[in-house]
């Protein structure tokens, strides 16, 4: 796996734990109940945003009779705590499936897509309404998770193509948009008119292995629109060919939910592409004639709940 150049973190970077609790202080409005929801006391509290005020070189909380409040200073930090304790919270909940050691309750197979940028915070969600719940992650292509499932190697499983095989049940618990992306310099991004569907299918791209639930599902489209072109290069991850295609090697197709980041930052330019429709549905399989109960039920209820909010380039 491929991964660009990762800023070294300053020693101004707090640690999660002064984060949470400056986040607590702020909702509760009290330094000593804050202390109490985090099982410290009052002065250890205290101590540590003192700490973490000396570490940052800011003042963040103001104390009266009244609780304790944040300055203008410590609002803005908090703001963006909040996605940093986020963040970590999936971090945790998704390592935790991650660890195939221990005894399991659910086994989830994932396409690699929806393991990296959904089953996370999917994870911490189930972990309210089942914090004694086990789940095993496997993080597989699209077809090796259908495998896996009509196996009996896995519970339940999330996939992006277009099909399902026989055997197993299915429910849509999200759509995904695919888009083309090319470096900023590439010419296409310099087009004012879009790539048309038989320029797609002619051109050679950077694609993930046979079995990619985006290589089947964007292939299963563009064969309307005449022979699709062998790849440029087969790549077996998300990340490898985002590096790929900043590097210059060629276009790729990749799911929305992949670049966002990319696309914001200008790292990469999107391309629109006419007459083809580039959505897709997001799939839950489990085997054929299995009663969604228990745990299971609760993965699909959280995993359905969100579906309004997968496309996250369509917010950034």
């Amino acid at each position: 796996m491929l991964y660009g150049p990762v800023m070294p973190l300053s020693p101004r970077v707090p640690e999660i734990g002064a984060l949470d609790l400056l986040l607590s202080v702020a909702r509760l409005g009290s330094l000593g109940r804050a202390a109490r929801e985090h099982g410290i006391s009052q002065p250890a509290a205290g101590s540590r945003i003192r700490h973490l005020e000396g570490l940052l070189g800011l003042s963040l909380i103001e104390r009266s009779g009244l609780g304790s409040r944040l300055t203008p200073e410590g609002a803005v930090v908090a703001d963006w705590a909040r996605d940093v304790v986020d963040a970590a919270a999936a971090l945790d909940a998704g390592v935790s499936a991650l660890r195939t050691d221990q005894d399991t309750r659910l086994r989830i197979a994932a396409s690699m897509t929806i393991a990296e940028y959904l089953v996370p915070s999917w994870l911490v969600e189930l972990r309210v309404r089942r914090p004694h719940a086990t789940v095993a992650l496997r993080v597989v292509n699209s077809s090796e998770v259908a495998r896996l499932v009509l196996g009996g190697d896995a519970d339940i499983g999330f996939v992006e193509g277009p099909e399902v095989p026989d055997g197993l049940q299915c429910r849509v618990v999200g759509r995904d948009r695919l888009q083309v992306v090319v470096p900023p310099g590439h010419r296409w991004a310099r087009r004012r008119r879009p790539v048309t569907a038989p320029e797609l299918a002619t051109t050679a791209l950077v694609h993930r292995e046979p079995g990619s639930g985006t290589r089947y599902a964007l292939e299963a489209v563009l064969v309307a629109h005449g022979p699709v072109r062998s790849p440029l290069v087969e790549l077996s991850s998300t990340t490898a060919i985002k590096a790929a295609v900043e590097a210059g090697v060629g276009p790729a197709v990749l799911s929305s939910l992949a670049v966002a980041d990319e696309l914001a930052h200008g790292q990469l330019a999107a391309v629109d592409v006419a007459g083809v429709e580039l959505e897709r549905s997001l799939r839950a399989v489990w085997p054929a004639g299995r009663h969604v109960t228990g745990v299971l039920r609760d993965v699909l209820a959280v995993a359905g709940r969100r579906k309004g909010t997968q496309d996250r380039s369509a917010r950034l």
